[in-house]
């Protein structure tokens, strides 16, 4: 059966950089398109084939790219469209695709629609963007709205910094005047300029596009109705001319964002509980540390269960639809190695690319790059800027990352990072980038551990830990066990077709038997076991 996605995305593994801080090919201290097509035999020496590249476009670059200038220029900075497309061509030529970010929801306030949408006269942009009829609009909801900075009377509502004014997709419910409903002409022209965007990437050469904040562009639609048939529309106007387009949201609810037309979606730190709860309950975005402990905590203080459940029903209500991508991280979190030893990291990696979906790996993190604290914001990062720093590659100058001048860096290093250096790590048969790479070909290799294969979690039924779970396919049934504590931990389980082990395939042995009703599991301290399981 055919099946409503491309399928390269059955074998996807996605590797994302952020542009700035991964190679500078000309020595301004600012990473560049021609520095990472210097690095794409790394690249697919980790085994990944899909790169995902954070904004490239023309910006001022307040909110690191994410607030748009021109969507069809190329920033200086970077390069050229031609630096782009060579990119796009060398990569390919790698068994390498790339995916752009595409931010629909808002722009740049100095980008030329916003400029002539804040004209006093109307004109053909006028209702481009999100605007009251008076600057002092009193109706519920307009509390967010800039005014006071441009001709226009009426204030603007922006997405997020006050520089972002939204694009207009409609109101799903328009109530004031002002509201306009998605099937107005200027909504409707709007998504005609975003479908002519995102096809002259498409013809360029890119295999697809993540969508920043994807179900934020319809206001006050809480059902999504209106969202929906949106991108439903969009995606299936462009998968007519490019079949082989893939469309990932940021959305972070994969039943929501599937059904809305998506083909992956982001299983991150908002939206859903599951993922903090395994790896991030400790980390705090910009508050300091928090107090609950993450299953993946050493000290074996956290809990499966939510991330069992909750997983497990997002899967079961997008199988053979799309896909579901649990990160290492992004460019909107800090780095998961934080308070976390390299012996540690290997337990994390083997969880991710273990799983089914579309696993993702956020640059350095194979590295167990550490977010540098302290620094200033840079580009509206705040405290994301701690893991956004450079891409450490050798123990030269700058760590090879640039021939500027160390105070020219885009940011700083860190001497940690330094050390933490991918040539170095190459060379080292124990780092953890050799046993991220080990991992990926190990997934590549079994088809039970595949993207589309089968998964079924086991909690025990006292505690949590050890953590396990079944992966099969039609040729092989394998048994993943986990535990990050550092004492030994077993339980008795509930899995009712286990009938023994075939061996293990990769990690360390524990033990595994039936014992009467139940399935013991005992897992050595900081440990993983793969086993190929029996099949009856």
């Amino acid at each position: 059966m055919e099946k409503p996605y491309p399928r390269w995305l059955e074998t996807a593994i996605i590797y994302e950089i952020y542009p700035q801080s991964f190679m500078d090919s000309n020595g301004d201290g600012i990473g560049d398109i021609q520095g990472i097509v210097s690095r794409l035999d790394y690249i697919r020496g980790l085994g990944v084939n899909t790169i995902w590249l954070n904004p490239i476009y023309d910006s001022p670059f307040r909110d690191a790219g994410y607030d748009v200038r021109d969507y069809l220029s190329i920033a200086p900075r970077y390069g050229t469209m031609d630096d782009l497309r060579s990119l796009v061509k060398t990569a390919r030529e790698r068994g390498i695709r790339i995916i752009l970010d595409f931010i629909p929801g808002h722009t740049s306030d100095e980008h030329p629609w916003f400029r002539q949408s804040s004209r006093h006269e109307r004109n053909r942009y006028s209702d481009r963007y999100i605007w009251t009829r008076e600057t002092f609009d009193w109706t519920p909801g307009t509390e967010r709205f800039v005014n006071g900075l441009f001709p226009r009377n009426g204030g603007y509502l922006p997405n997020f910094f006050p520089f972002q004014p939204a694009l207009n997709y409609g109101y799903a419910h328009p109530r004031a005047p002002w509201q306009l409903a998605t099937n107005h002409p200027a909504v409707l022209e709007l998504r005609e300029e975003m479908i002519s965007i995102m096809r002259f990437y498409l013809e360029l050469g890119v295999s697809g596009f993540r969508v920043d904040m994807a179900h934020s562009l319809v206001k006050e639609d809480t059902d999504f109705r209106e969202t929906r048939k949106l991108w439903r529309d969009i995606r299936s106007r462009l998968e007519n001319q490019f079949p082989d387009m893939a469309m990932v949201s940021e959305w972070s609810c994969p039943r929501q964002s599937i059904a809305t037309g998506f083909h992956v979606d982001f299983y991150i730190h908002f939206g859903v509980a599951g993922y903090n709860a395994m790896l991030r309950n400790e980390l705090a975005k910009d508050s300091g540390p928090r107090r609950e402990s993450s299953w993946f905590d050493s000290r074996g203080r956290g809990e499966a269960r939510t991330f069992a459940r909750e997983f497990t029903e997002h899967l079961l209500e997008t199988r053979d639809r799309g896909f579901i991508s649990v990160p290492s991280g992004n460019h909107d979190m800090f780095r998961v190695s934080d308070g976390r030893s390299d012996e540690d990291l290997k337990l994390v990696f083997a969880f991710l690319l273990t799983l089914p979906g579309i696993p993702q790996l956020y640059y350095g993190d194979e590295l167990g790059m550490r977010n540098l604290k302290g620094l200033p914001s840079k580009e509206g990062g705040y405290a994301r800027t701690q893991a956004r720093t450079p891409m450490p590659w050798d123990d030269g100058p700058n760590a090879g990352f640039s021939a500027a001048a160390a105070a020219d860096l885009y940011l700083p290093i860190g001497e940690e990072n330094f050390g933490r250096n991918a040539r170095a790590a190459e060379r080292d048969p124990s780092s953890l980038l050799s046993f991220v790479r080990e991992m990926i070909a190990l997934r590549a290799s079994r088809p039970a551990l595949g993207n589309t294969a089968f998964f079924q979690p086991f909690v025990p039924r006292e505690g949590s830990y050890p953590f396990a779970y079944a992966r099969t396919s039609d040729d092989e049934a394998l048994l993943v066990v986990l535990n990050p504590a550092d004492n030994p931990r077993g339980g008795d389980f509930d899995i009712p077709l286990f009938t023994g082990t075939r061996g293990l395939v990769s990690g360390t042995e524990g033990l595994i038997e039936r014992r009467g009703g139940a399935v013991r599991i005992e897992a050595p301290a900081r440990s993983y076991g793969i086993y190929e399981l029996q099949r009856g």
